[in-house]
């Protein structure tokens, strides 16, 4: 059998939040489940976050109500502090994955807090999940290859963080390239000293193409031993707190990568090529998404 990378959908969260048409609730819905349908088996469904600040992301509550349950699992919440947590597990989300920003500019100005409170925040979620019960909890570090506030950000820093975080049961660590300014060596050098430091924890990984390295930072995770890659179908993210951000690597154009070096990835290629089409029509733009505009090859595919 050949290996199987698992890809993680961020569409519905990561893909949506920076986008001026904000989506209603049944809108979001007919998204997540096009996704599911062309094999999205994780997907990050919804934000805990204050909608007063990134009002893309109202309405949580009510798509978590929405979806019926898959056997598989895979509703990921993102979540930002306690109040999140609770929200989360009220909401009966599979996973929370809660995001850290790995310098102090960008903790202040995307979740008003810094690395350090937001680290404590980390592990008091953390206690509160071994006491009471709740969802294996991720740990995703924001621009953990370089801050558009702090510039260069250390290796030895995110391996600090990571080492931390792996002391509070993760379940999985994640490295974001928040404003995709990593290039594929540096993705092995920290992926590598990552490992080193956090064991047996899986790892993944979290391009955004603005400079048009993410799927070559893709390349190079893999290379490197990572198994599971975040991606957004058609292309669509950006955070609203970076300036001149751009999104995600498109699922599309990895599942096209992937599987046409021999890898597995589950996905229906034709299936994401029309949910992005689909979501193109609803925000009135054309995916960025490559795969989506010339199609598989062979052609018919």
């Amino acid at each position: 059998m050949s290996r199987f990378i698992q890809i993680v959908e961020v569409g519905p969260r990561d893909g949506l939040q920076n986008e001026k048409i904000p989506l209603d609730v049944g809108q979001k819905l007919d998204f997540i489940r096009r996704l599911e349908a062309a094999g999205a088996r994780r997907i990050e469904t919804v934000s805990f976050v204050n909608p007063k600040r990134v009002p893309q992301m109202a309405g949580a509550e009510e798509v978590m109500a929405d979806l019926s349950a898959q056997p598989t699992g895979g509703r990921i919440g993102l979540v930002l502090n306690m109040r999140g947590w609770e929200r989360a597990v009220a909401a009966a989300c599979d996973e929370a994955n809660v995001v850290v920003c790995a310098t102090d500019g960008f903790g202040v100005r995307n979740q008003g807090a810094s690395t350090a409170e937001q680290m404590q925040a980390l592990a008091q979620i953390a206690a509160r999940r071994d006491a009471e019960g709740g969802p294996p909890i991720t740990a995703t570090f924001s621009v953990a290859f370089g801050c558009p506030f702090d510039g260069e950000v250390a290796q030895d820093h995110v391996v600090a963080l990571a080492r931390e975080a792996a002391g509070l049961n993760i379940a999985e660590i994640a490295l974001a390239d928040t404003i995709g300014v990593a290039d594929p060596w540096m993705v092995r050098r920290r992926v590598e000293a990552v490992r080193k430091a956090v064991g047996d924890i899986p790892l993944r990984l979290h391009f955004h193409d603005t400079r048009n390295t993410g799927l070559a930072n893709a390349y190079a995770g893999v290379e490197a031993g990572v198994d599971v890659l975040d991606a957004s179908c058609g292309g669509l993210g950006g955070c609203p707190f970076a300036p001149d951000a751009t999104g995600n690597i498109g699922t599309e154009d990895l599942v096209y990568m992937l599987e046409r070096a021999g890898f597995e990835t589950g996905y229906d290629l034709a299936g994401l090529i029309d949910a992005a089409k689909w979501m193109s029509g609803l925000l009135g733009k054309p995916p960025s998404a490559a795969v989506s505009r010339a199609g598989g090859f062979p052609l018919s595919a």
